[in-house]
């Protein structure tokens, strides 16, 4: 496979690029940054990009970010996020297109070389792969938060047109209210589900996905 590599840690990214190397598959990049990222998955549009979510300037969500960047410039572009930390809000934002082809393991998991090999073969395949702690983060995290709790029962309607896949015309048409109307609606919506304008993060899906889940 070809292959592109994100992390910071110059050690971690040569060791694992020799790794690779060493079992046949191409790394046609290997990049420290999340732009850098980006760029690499645009130019060589590699079979699969193994990432590391803190990458910096801030060491905290940049490489995560760059991966759903560039898997919005090619959707389902296949992702295999490596982390010492379950950040639990990025990888719902990762599996939110459901479009397959992505994976987070911790990086511990990198020791075990077989069954890392396997799962970066299976996401570069288009298969979803969740190291069982973040399977166990996402539920906890789902469990402790009921978002749509604090929704009015007009909110909640409203969120369940969106669901049936209404435009805001047609929601306004559906409970005779004006386009502002729904508009402010469905601000109050993201706003008490937690969803802050971010052009990357598709609220309007992340907030159907929700309601879904409930």
């Amino acid at each position: 496979m070809r292959i592109v590599l994100a992390d910071d840690a110059v050690l971690l990214r040569e060791g694992l690029a020799r790794l690779l190397t060493d079992d046949g598959h191409q790394v046609v990049a290997a990049v420290g940054d999340g732009p850098a990222l980006v760029e690499a998955v645009l130019t060589h549009r590699p079979d699969v990009s193994v990432v590391d979510v803190r990458m910096p300037p801030t060491h905290t969500d940049e490489g995560l970010r760059a991966a759903l960047t560039a898997r919005t410039h090619l959707p389902g572009t296949p992702v295999l996020v490596l982390s010492q930390y379950v950040e639990a809000s990025y990888a719902a934002e990762l599996l939110a297109d459901a479009s397959g082809a992505v994976g987070y393991l911790l990086k511990d998991r990198v020791a075990r070389v077989e069954e890392f090999l396997d799962a970066l073969d299976r996401v570069a395949h288009g298969a979803t792969i969740l190291d069982p702690q973040v399977v166990s983060q996402l539920l906890a995290r789902q469990r402790r938060s009921a978002p749509l709790d604090a929704l009015t029962p007009r909110e909640r309607q409203l969120l369940g047109l969106m669901a049936e896949g209404h435009s805001n015309t047609a929601i306004a048409r559906h409970l005779a209210l004006s386009n502002s109307a729904v508009e402010k609606h469905i601000g109050n919506v993201f706003t008490k589900l937690g969803l802050p304008p971010d052009s990357t993060q598709h609220r309007r899906v992340l907030a159907v996905l929700a309601y879904l889940r409930s």
